[in-house]
């Protein structure tokens, strides 16, 4: 009930912005008078039209919830429902279930007035069942078994040709069938098609229309004084690429890097830098190996008393804001600070650093407000605090029995300036599934404390599995040590060259262009291993694998990606400026390889708005290796160029090179979102 508020509110908050717009809408007397190529405003038609179609859902559904879920409220339901506007033309890639939900969800409406406001049951057709439809309603079945229990007696495909007479026209339908049972298959319009991949061609491939959020990415977060390791592959990676995507898609993003740069350690590592380099105030200390040197001060700290009680005194000192400490822990961190931003440059990854350091007079400040709220309880010398107010669980240690913080704490301070200063309203931790229950807690005392507020706040832990060695147990040196990220890197690209060399690469490429090969294969095919497993699940990490040139890996997509890319190149002809070339030349879908290869193209839309919800990116290297494998039947079908026996190249397909080009698009777009970097030549 809460959640369905929460959502509605933020939808009326729209519809008062969006006032502006039903006034544009209402002088365009539902489309007439628009023109074709007023893009804007048929993205604004389509956003406003979803805007007050989902506001009328979850106010009907608030009414049933009111009712006790009796169904008693389905006269309000019939009277309160807005159907969404579906807009006479579009001219640009829409997510095509989303059109067909508010197309059938309206047509439910009027054929079924008592049952306006029921969601619409649209399913993608198998490519390789394109006599049955693109797409498929499949509602009658449902609403059959609904209509019976109010003791109307209809027939699923009875109902199904009453919801297909009460279709609206669509600029994306060519025709809808009822088939079978009662399912209703519907054929895309080939001219949505041309228009939607003329226009990637021109403007570039765009994110289709949502609600604009503020959100905050997690990620990364290494401990200073320590190196990366294999274990902050996953989070650094995945996170990357849901900043990536949520970027692409209009969202306002912020990418936090919350390093371990507080706590007990940092007072044994100030106390060795004094006795290693007594002169660190003066000179900066030449730390070599920042590893080496943790294990030198924490060898010290097991077996030297007298060191232990110094490097206690320094964390007091540290804590207290003693300038020689303070210069001493910002040398520490700064030597972290450069290794990790090797590895991120690497990898082309993009942070900024909030480390726990950051929170620690908020720290304070949130102890406070929970006192404040009585929320804290004395257990054993600690303060606690229970998520829940019926303490079930297990409670947040806030206050120590010695007076200090926890993680706990920082935690809390965190969410709280995150969402009170930052003025976040989507918050993502991208972080191992071991952290699950931890961060569920963290989630429920800032709800039960009035920092987060389930109805304006969405907060989620993007979990994942662990990274496996090829004997199945977790991933680790022969000595059963954590693999250090920077020889994991080093070995990926060693790799990767032997495998460019194994292809004779070497031979056909310069010295650059290899170098540039070598990097885009290794990084690549590092990151897409992992993106390409559902995240929550373990993976085995096998360079054999991932460097295998067949199936979905990085190396087969990139090579298809220079492939594609080379087609115009080889032509003869200049495609440089592809505006230009459309005024001459237009898309052409008539074999079937074109028009299946085409539909495909169609789906990114589709699978950007899943993958927001979910935050999965699998799906999406499921996609680029769908559209891959479709674009391999429709080159080796369809000819783009033809040559004579002597090689000479007697014809040019245009429309052919421009949906060559139209693919290479789409793909350059999902490569980006999942940190891939193709090149020119591999």
């Amino acid at each position: 009930m809460a959640s369905l508020k929460r959502e509605v509110d933020n939808l009326q908050a729209l519809e008062r912005i969006t006032a502006e717009l039903r006034a544009r809408i209402e002088d365009t007397k539902n489309g007439v008078g628009l023109e074709e190529e007023d893009e804007e405003l048929t993205k604004l038609l389509l956003e406003n039209s979803k805007l007050k179609h989902r506001l009328a859902i979850l106010e009907n559904a608030i009414d049933v919830e009111k009712s006790g879920g009796s169904g008693k409220a389905s006269a309000s339901i019939g009277k309160s429902f807005t159907p969404a506007v579906i807009p006479p033309h579009i001219n640009t890639m829409v997510s095509v279930s989303d059109h067909f939900l508010d197309l059938f969800t309206n047509a439910i409406a009027k054929a079924y007035p008592q049952l306006a406001g029921t969601l619409a049951i649209i399913s993608p057709v198998n490519a390789n069942a394109a006599k049955f439809g693109d797409y498929q309603c499949n509602s009658a079945m449902s609403l059959a078994k609904t209509l019976k229990a109010s003791g109307i007696n209809k027939s699923p495909r009875d109902i199904a040709q009453e919801i297909l007479k009460q279709c609206e026209p669509s600029p994306l339908v060519e025709k809808a069938e009822v088939a079978g049972a009662g399912f209703i298959n519907v054929f895309l319009k080939k001219s949505y098609a041309i228009d939607a991949l003329t226009n990637i061609l021109k403007s570039g491939v765009k994110a289709p229309e949502v609600k604009k959020q503020r959100a905050l990415v997690d990620f990364s977060s290494p401990n200073i004084a320590k190196e990366m390791h294999v274990g902050h592959l996953r989070s650094t990676i995945i996170g990357e690429s849901i900043s990536r995507l949520l970027e692409f898609m209009g969202h306002d993003v912020l990418r936090v890097n919350h390093v371990g740069d507080w706590g007990t350690q940092f007072g044994m590592l100030i106390a060795h830098l004094e006795d290693r380099f007594p002169n660190f105030l003066k000179e900066s200390p030449p730390i070599g190996d920042l590893q080496a040197f943790y294990k030198e001060s924490k060898k010290r700290f097991d077996e030297d008393e007298e060191f232990k009680k110094r490097a206690y005194s320094r964390v007091v000192q540290l804590q207290s804001g003693e300038a020689n400490s303070t210069k001493a822990w910002n040398l520490i961190c700064d030597v972290s600070r450069r290794e990790f931003q090797k590895i991120y440059d690497r990898l082309d990854i993009s942070l900024t650093e909030k480390g726990e350091s950051f929170y620690q007079s908020r720290m304070i400040e949130v102890v406070k407000l929970l006192e404040s709220k009585n929320l804290l309880e004395f257990d054993e010398g600690r303060k606690i605090m229970w998520p829940t107010a019926d303490k079930s669980g297990i409670p947040l240690t806030v206050v120590k029995s010695d007076g200090g913080y926890t993680y706990d704490t920082s935690d809390m301070a965190a969410i709280r300036y995150r969402i009170e200063e930052e003025k976040r309203d989507w918050l993502i931790y991208v972080v191992d599934s071991g952290q699950h229950t931890h961060l569920k807690n963290i989630y429920l005392a800032a709800e039960r404390c009035g920092i987060l507020n389930p109805e304006k706040h969405r907060a989620e832990h993007v979990q994942f599995g662990v990274v496996l060695g090829e004997d199945g147990k977790k991933f680790k040196t022969r000595s059963g040590e954590s693999v250090k990220l920077s020889d994991l890197l080093d070995e990926g690209l060693k790799r990767s060259l032997d495998k460019l060399i194994e292809k004779e690469r070497d031979k056909v490429l310069t010295p650059q262009e290899l170098k540039a090969a070598q990097e885009s294969v290794a990084y690549g095919c590092i990151k897409y291993a992992d993106l390409s497993h559902n995240r929550t699940n373990e993976y085995v990490f096998s360079f054999d694998k991932m460097l295998e040139d067949r199936g979905n890996t990085a190396v087969y997509l990139l090579y298809a990606f220079t492939r594609i890319c080379s087609i115009s190149r080889n032509s003869g002809e200049d495609f440089s400026d592809l505006a230009k070339v459309l005024e001459s030349t237009k898309i052409e879908l008539e074999h079937e390889k074109e028009w299946k290869l085409a539909k495909t193209l169609l789906k990114f839309p589709d699978m950007l708005v899943k993958i927001s919800k979910d935050l999965l990116l699998h799906i999406l290297c499921e996609y680029c290796y769908e559209v891959s494998t479709v674009f391999s039947e429709f080159y080796d079908n369809c000819y783009c160029i033809e040559k004579n026996k002597e090689g000479q190249i007697v014809k040019v397909n245009r429309s052919r090179i421009l949906l060559c080009e139209a693919t290479a698009a789409v793909l350059r777009k999902c490569f980006h979102i999942l940190g891939l970097k193709p090149v020119a030549k591999i």
